[in-house]
């Protein structure tokens, strides 16, 4: 599959999976939890099939240390979902997650002591600013929209407070993992497809403590709106439609991403993942018609103007504009 194919699937996958994942919180905004359950569980079969090849394959790096990123990877997934519970919305949810770079760069100073040029500083300054001033407008938005007593709009606010504790936590332990992975890689080679595997598969065991909320939910999905599904004309329950949608979409996304890993360069693959976001929040905001001031369009359009300027964007441009007049003035 080529490159271009990779970033077909990469921005189709994704912003359907924004879209299904939104009309599910829609109807049932505490549905994360069997959200990322059905997510793991498909990438897991497909990971057992198509990679260990039913467990006869052993893994390139040892399981211990497969235990470990799954478990900071399994806690992020489970707090970025359940964050939704807590009056976080969808666009707000995607910018606060754009924020990884200001993370990733944070952690990579204290622990692995890097130093970093004026231009990538300047950058994290830009996506801190920009993530602050979505956030802020976002907190004035849930006291207006919560209609009631004082105690009912200060209980409001504090549950807002709390997702976006759960956001930033997640948000740090992503960027922790990130560096987990690079050191690992660097020690046994890069292993995508298989991380990807283990990384589903091994946390699986741990729903079991999400059980009675993930039944729950079964129970509720299968009470919603009958639907007869195109082209196969089977009558199913729409959230279950839904939940099928999301996990396939999630898949193609995270598949094209790793597509893109082992074709592009790494600056590539970060530019287009950047460019998959800003087109899935303003798509989100435009379909659903979710609240989005003149403030929060600042706001992203700083993020968005920081994550470009760290990955040297501009730069990379330019390098390609000058590049014909470069080799001329070689070849006089």
């Amino acid at each position: 599959m080529g490159t271009g194919a990779a970033v077909a699937l990469v921005f189709v996958g994704c912003c359907c999976n924004v879209v299904s994942l939104e009309l599910l919180v829609r109807q049932f905004p505490g549905c994360g939890n069997i959200v990322t359950f059905a997510q793991f569980l498909f990438i897991a079969l497909e990971g057992f099939i198509f990679e260990t090849h039913f467990g006869r394959k052993k893994p390139a790096i040892p399981v211990r240390n497969y235990v470990i990123m799954v478990t900071m990877f399994f806690t992020v997934s489970v707090i970025n979902n359940y964050a939704l519970n807590f009056n976080i919305a969808m666009p707000l949810h995607m910018i606060f997650r754009s924020g990884s770079l200001i993370a990733n760069m944070i952690l990579g100073i204290i622990i692995l002591k890097k130093r970093y040029s004026a231009s990538k500083y300047l950058s994290i300054a830009l996506v801190s600013a920009g993530i602050f001033i979505c956030t802020i407008m976002s907190a004035k938005q849930v006291n207006v929209a919560s209609e009631g007593s004082e105690e009912q709009n200060v209980h409001a606010f504090m549950r807002w407070l709390v997702g976006i504790g759960m956001l930033t936590f997640a948000l740090l332990m992503s960027a922790r993992m990130g560096i987990f992975q690079e050191t690992l890689y660097k020690q046994y080679g890069k292993h995508s497809k298989e991380a990807l595997f283990y990384n589903h598969c091994l946390p699986l065991p741990g729903f079991l403590l999400l059980s009675t909320d993930i039944y729950n939910h079964c129970v509720y999905f299968s009470q919603s709106t009958p639907t007869v599904v195109p082209v196969v004309g089977v009558t199913v329950p729409l959230m279950w439609l839904y939940l099928l949608i999301n996990v396939i979409t999630q898949y193609v996304c995270i598949r094209g991403v790793f597509i893109l890993t082992t074709e592009c360069a790494s600056l590539t693959v970060t530019l287009v993942v950047t460019l998959r976001k800003f087109l899935s929040l303003i798509f989100s905001i435009m379909y659903f018609q979710n609240p989005f001031t003149e403030w929060h369009w600042v706001g992203t359009g700083v993020v968005f103007l920081g994550t470009l300027l760290y990955t040297e964007v501009w730069s990379s441009v330019r390098a390609a504009l000058r590049g014909p007049d470069v080799e001329e003035k070689k070849a006089d």
